[in-house]
């Protein structure tokens, strides 16, 4: 489990959290992982590149979770 503490703002991008955790390598492969249906937002599949992450939410990608702050 990774826990993400999210400061200086209210949200962070899927995306861009999943860079900041080094889930993924870069931008591009962090798009491509969304686009094939391998992240879970709270429990539900997230297909939306740009959601909006904020503190309390989890998320579920390959066998990591990610809890953020």
């Amino acid at each position: 489990m990774i826990k993400f503490r999210l400061e200086g703002s209210e949200y962070i991008e899927l995306i861009k959290l999943l860079k900041v955790t080094n889930i993924c390598g870069s931008g591009g492969e962090a798009k491509h992982i969304v686009d094939e249906g391998e992240v879970k937002l709270n429990g539900n599949l997230e297909s939306r590149k740009r959601a909006k992450i904020r503190s309390g939410d989890k998320i579920e990608v390959f066998n990591e979770i990610i809890v953020v702050e």
